[in-house]
């Protein structure tokens, strides 16, 4: 089973610690708020508690799917894939 995380966060700092534990977490990032991959359950249990606690009461919204291999075979993409290595970094 694949694990779709989507996030919307305007607090920089929670924002980026949520796509760190999604990276430690072994998931993909497939847009800027959106990471995917396969979880077991178990594994997924511990992302939610971790994001969680991340999040706690300040403002943002989490969203974990659970979805199958034969509804993500169905997925469409429509213009170019998100690749991370695609942004530029601007050092100032």
């Amino acid at each position: 089973m694949k694990t779709l995380i989507i996030y919307d966060i305007s607090d920089d700092e929670i924002r980026l610690r949520v796509s760190e534990v999604c990276k430690n977490f072994g998931l993909s990032r497939i847009q800027k708020s959106a990471f995917l991959g396969n979880l077991p359950q178990a594994m997924r249990k511990e992302l939610t508690f971790t994001l969680k606690n991340v999040l706690k009461d300040d403002k943002g919204n989490i969203q974990i799917f659970v979805i199958c291999n034969a509804d993500l075979n169905l997925r469409e993409v429509i213009g170019k894939e998100y690749k991370e290595e695609d942004e530029s970094v601007i050092v100032i």
